[in-house]
């Protein structure tokens, strides 16, 4: 896939939230059509606070235009301020500088409670777990003039839509690896999905033909099967996350929809709460052995009976949605083909995450994966110039995660250190001169993934 024939890819790869308000079409081509409607409808309008999905602090801010100002948190001021530079990296908002938004008060800048738990939980906990207590994280206030021609729609970027997109790419750039590498690769993620083909044909025959099955038996089989498909960790995560959001009924969590906000606490200790996650950030290892007493520790007011149902429909649907090639339907898994490009027909998408997923730890892969994760970013970044977004958001649900499009043209912005006061608040205290960069920092130098104070192994 090429530059000038990725953009339906990259347009299918984005959540259009505004859309959501008017009846689309449903698509003859697409068995999910029907499907995908009635799951837009159940979210918005079937849980307390499906309204958030619609309408939101975010999205009013997006809306709004002129002034925009955004939390960055880092673990690398020194290095940023030598440098100069401030270089995105890749995750769910594939090249962007991954921020949260904040609020000009009068009393300072109040973050969005995703920022908050950045700043004062995770971040801290991150820089504890690897052995660096007394380093502690440095806010950034950047405020970012967006230009009259930025685009006043809702377009999210949803990183579980990029297998099709990981596929082509690596299609495109296969040959940089060696004859042996690419058909180990190849046999190693056909050999995955070969033996999670009981799971697979479990979720699609939830997902297309409304089989009956007990959640209990359906959450073992997932959970059995993420070691072998990594992919279905972060799906896992996404649904469980949505569902925490969607329909805590908490003080808490009521306070924080009334100023336009998803409880992202919520999911934050869920996640967490996973060992080993704090310090080695991998969705692919996200796993709740024991979701009752997750729940329960996390919010009261969450039933874990109806959690349990409704995973098992939603992971089926987004397995369906995000992992089989449009249109198809598989169904005759006996008579499958085990040959990658065959494969390739009916599970196209989730031969690309797991590609994309093999890379990180195979062979040369410190090398490659960035060449792969820069190619993504530079289609990304192609398509958002394209649309006039200089600040693209996480589109699998609208929590707060909002990221700078460092490739936009016209992109004005100002940056400050900031201090925070007892309430919470933000004061930018010093304005910095550094440059947001189009060119991605290699993962292993990010706040969340950083291993280079990490204790050395005995």
């Amino acid at each position: 896939m090429d530059f000038t024939d990725s953009y339906e890819s990259w347009a299918d790869a984005h959540a259009f939230y505004g859309a959501s308000l008017v009846p689309a079409m449903p698509n003859p081509d697409d068995p999910l059509g029907p499907q995908k409607a009635a799951w837009t409808d159940r979210l918005a309008l079937g849980t307390p606070n499906g309204h958030l999905l619609r309408r939101n602090g975010l999205f009013d801010s997006l809306a709004t235009g002129g002034k925009l100002h955004l939390l960055h948190v880092t673990h690398a001021l020194e290095k940023i301020s030598q440098d100069g530079a401030l270089y995105p990296s890749g995750g769910c908002l594939v090249g962007s500088i991954y921020c949260a938004p904040l609020t000009a008060t009068d009393h300072g800048f109040r973050p969005h409670n995703l920022g908050s738990y950045i700043l004062n939980r995770e971040a801290p906990a991150f820089l504890a777990k690897i052995g660096r207590p007394d380093h502690q994280p440095t806010p950034l206030v950047f405020e970012l003039d967006l230009p009259p021609q930025a685009y006043q729609g809702l377009a999210g970027v949803d990183y579980l839509r990029l297998g099709s997109i990981h596929l082509a790419i690596y299609t495109h750039l296969e040959y940089l690896l060696s004859k042996a590498e690419r058909n180990q690769l190849r046999e190693t993620v056909v050999s995955r999905v070969k033996n999670s083909t009981a799971f697979l044909a479990l979720a699609a025959a939830v997902a297309y033909q409304g089989a009956t099955v007990e959640p209990a038996a359906f959450l073992r089989q997932l959970d059995e099967t993420i070691p072998r498909l990594p992919i279905l960790g972060y799906i896992f995560f996404e649904a469980l996350s949505e569902y925490a959001m969607l329909h805590s009924t908490s003080s808490r969590t009521r306070r924080l929809a009334e100023i336009g906000e998803f409880d992202n606490w919520l999911y934050k200790q869920l996640l967490f709460a996973v060992p080993g996650m704090i310090g080695r950030f991998d969705l692919a290892r996200f796993r709740v052995p024991d979701l009752a007493a997750a729940l329960s520790a996390v919010d009261p007011t969450l039933d874990a009976d109806a959690a349990a149902l409704y995973l098992t429909d939603r992971v089926s649907h987004l397995v369906a949605a995000r992992l089989f090639t449009p249109g198809q339907v598989p169904d005759r898994w006996r008579y499958t083909k085990w040959e990658f490009d065959s494969l390739a027909a009916q599970l196209g998408p989730l031969l690309g995450h797991l590609i994309h997923r093999e890379l990180r730890t195979f062979g040369r892969s410190p090398d490659f994966y960035f060449y792969f994760d820069q190619v993504k970013a530079l289609q990304a970044w192609n398509y958002w110039n394209h649309l006039d977004i200089p600040v693209p958001f996480n589109g699998t649900i609208p929590k707060g995660e909002i990221g700078i499009n460092p490739a936009y043209p016209d992109l004005k912005y100002r940056a400050w250190r900031a201090d925070t006061d007892e309430a919470g608040n933000l004061h930018p205290t010093e304005e910095l001169d550094l440059t947001v960069t189009p060119r991605l920092v290699d993962l292993r130098s990010t706040l969340m993934r950083n291993n280079q104070w990490a204790p050395a192994a005995a």
